[in-house]
């Protein structure tokens, strides 16, 4: 006997859109990526995500968000019970555990490029906000100056450059870097630049 598969709510396929839509736009950046692309991966006809989301920019937002909200979540968790130069080691570390996630760290560089490249005011407004509230997460959290925020900053997107190049951990420019953040470059460099055969990356 034949057993159905239970169907999913609007919410849940919004939910798998918004993953598809991040793993997509990672690679492919806002212009490069179709929505028909994104709709296939997701299981649904072009019509019936556009009633999930209106246009190709609410999802691209929705994507842009959830990036956002999953760094912000990340230091949260770190930082609990811990103030000043420990929280900010702590959210240090976490992060560079966080961006072993490839398309994560693809999606966050996707995200400066859109907002800075297309003549669109509220899309660069809503990654301007969704950035600034990451600063400012971690600027409660820590209690920080400015200066130490902008070095804890001045360090995560060098991380990110280094990571999305695919520099070895042993390279002299990860000289002033602790070894946690060396051994992630490591193991994620390869995946960055072009994932395992057979990865989620290679699209289905």
């Amino acid at each position: 006997m034949a057993h159905s598969t239970p169907r999913m709510s609007a919410d849940e396929r919004r939910s798998l859109a918004v993953r598809a839509a991040m793993s997509e736009f990672s690679k492919g950046g806002y212009h490069g990526t179709s929505t028909e692309v994104i709709a296939r991966r997701v299981g649904v006809s072009q019509p019936y995500l556009f009633r999930l989301f209106p246009n190709k920019k609410a999802l691209f937002q929705a994507a842009a968000a959830h990036c956002f909200a999953r760094t912000t979540e990340t230091f949260v968790r770190a930082a609990d019970g811990l103030h000043g130069e420990a929280a900010l080691e702590a959210m240090g570390g976490a992060y560079s555990a966080l961006i072993v996630d490839r398309e994560l760290l693809l999606m966050q560089m996707q995200l400066y490029v859109t907002a800075g490249g297309v003549d669109d005011e509220e899309l660069l407004a809503y990654v301007r906000q969704g950035w600034q509230e990451v600063w400012e997460t971690v600027r409660v959290l820590s209690g920080a100056s400015g200066e130490e925020l902008e070095q804890f900053f001045s360090r995560g997107l060098l991380i990110n450059v280094l990571v999305t190049l695919g520099i070895p951990g042993d390279d002299r420019c990860w000289a002033t870097f602790d070894e946690y953040s060396k051994k992630a470059a490591t193991r994620t460099a390869s995946e960055v630049v072009g994932g395992p055969p057979g990865s989620p990356a290679d699209g289905a």
